[in-house]
């Protein structure tokens, strides 16, 4: 037969209870000791034990709810049996008030502290012991006692907290919750009074996001610590120099424009503004080879062949595939090598023949809200220029003020090998070059 569960009057001015948690859903067993719901008084908080065992078949109220005291709230059964749809009132009206020298009422009220231990009953402990854990915030179930039977003195209640154990005060079933997640209870902001924490403080902690949870650590391996080996020997073995322009792109934009259809028709490809800088720093670098060059011990290499590498992003590091002989190629093919060097890059698809060879590097950011960047060198070449995106900005334009597509670009260079003037007269060149791409033509 259906056992009910009262809401408890735990003093002679108690009218209601608030329910604040329930620790069982309908259909979960119930042993006699378990936690099966927690209120609130117009005093204290109170955990309410189940006297019956069985299955909880019956849960009337939620949380929040506020219940008159001795109102039925619930029933203990078996799976199945029938219980009203509704709550059936309030109980025959006898009081239950509750202390520790009480006999049982339908449901044990207790407070944390004396949550039963095993078959001998209540936690054993003297009252300067209960008063030092009630202060402390310690849960005596955790406290060792040094006296007979078990008894925990108030010097237990200090050993525990000497040793730094967990004192935030949490409902058992948060505990449990806790432990079998591998939660801190300490680590839980609870929602209850002085930050008591409930079962749903830990669910929601596993849910979100934690400062106080240890951050991902992935051992750094492949591509990843290739790309950081290089990037530190660069930087400590070249001594870097940067110098930085900005570029009128507004005839470049007007020929892709021009280029864009014919291109396409011809390669399957659409032309992009990185074929039209690598073209322009190619044939520049015609002009300046003492830009074109890598460092072989105490040997300078000055490279006939221009071969441009292209700074890929793919998962987890940087490729960089070389276009051969940049300088003797037209739009089109540059524009049909680039897209299927950059496809192979992201693919995992390169030969290592197409990163073989290289003498000077394009990293290209203009598709992010990049303006200028100091690119690393990519060694054993000496030079690499980092291109920054096209915005409009005011600009002198034959004695008047004009909003102009403008984009930055920004030379590092190996100052072992490659002195400042060499380096500006590049950079200037390849300026005029992008500006007027006629010049391309001669």
């Amino acid at each position: 037969m259906a056992k009910e569960i009262f809401m408890p009057k735990l003093s002679s001015t108690m009218e209601v209870g608030t329910v604040l948690q329930w620790f069982k859903e309908e259909g979960d067993s119930v042993e006699i000791g378990d936690p099966l719901f927690e209120i609130m008084t117009d005093k204290i908080n109170i955990e309410v034990e189940a006297y019956e065992e069985g299955t909880l078949i019956k849960r009337y109220f939620k949380e929040d709810d506020e219940v008159a005291v001795n109102h039925v709230i619930g029933y203990i059964g078996t799976q199945g049996e029938k219980v009203p749809d509704a709550p059936p009132g309030e109980s025959d009206g006898t009081e239950q008030e509750v202390n520790e020298s009480s006999q049982p009422a339908p449901e044990k009220v207790r407070t944390e502290e004396e949550i039963t231990s095993g078959e001998k009953g209540k936690v054993r402990a003297t009252p300067a012991a209960r008063r030092a854990a009630r202060e402390s915030g310690v849960a005596l179930l955790e406290v060792e006692g040094s006296g007979p039977n078990g008894r925990i003195h108030e010097t237990d209640v200090a050993a525990f907290l000497h040793a730094g154990r967990e004192v935030k005060k949490a409902t058992p079933l948060a505990r449990k919750v806790a432990k079998a997640k591998g939660v801190s209870v300490a680590d839980v902001e609870g929602s209850g009074p002085r930050g008591k924490v409930y079962r749903k403080d830990i669910e929601r902690q596993l849910q979100e996001p934690s400062a106080q949870q240890q951050p991902a650590r992935v051992k750094m391996e492949g591509i990843r610590k290739i790309v950081a080996n290089r990037m530190v020997e660069s930087k400590a073995s070249a001594p870097h120099v940067t110098l930085t322009s900005e570029v009128d792109m507004a005839a470049a934009i007007k020929m892709r424009e021009q280029l864009l259809a014919k291109i396409e028709k011809k390669t399957g490809y659409r032309i992009s503004y990185t074929e039209i800088i690598v073209k322009a720093a190619a044939h520049v670098l015609k002009d300046h080879p003492g830009i074109n060059v890598s460092l072989d011990g105490d040997y300078i290499t000055y490279h006939e062949s221009v071969n441009i590498g292209l700074a890929v992003a793919v998962e987890n590091g940087l490729l960089v595939p070389v276009v051969k002989e940049a300088d003797q190629k037209g739009l089109a093919a540059l524009t049909e090598k680039c897209k299927t060097l950059g496809k192979a890059a992201r693919e995992n698809k390169l030969k290592p023949d197409d990163m073989k060879g290289g003498t000077f590097t394009i990293s290209n950011l203009g598709m992010y809200a990049v303006d200028a960047f100091t690119p690393v060198i990519n060694q054993p070449e000496s030079a690499i220029l980092g291109v920054g995106r096209i915005q409009e900005k005011p600009a002198g334009v034959n004695g008047k003020i004009e909003l102009r597509p403008m984009m930055s670009v920004s030379l590092s260079f190996d100052h072992r090998v490659i002195d400042g003037a060499p380096a500006a007269a590049f950079l200037t060149d390849l300026k005029t070059v992008l500006e007027q791409p006629f010049e391309l033509l001669v």
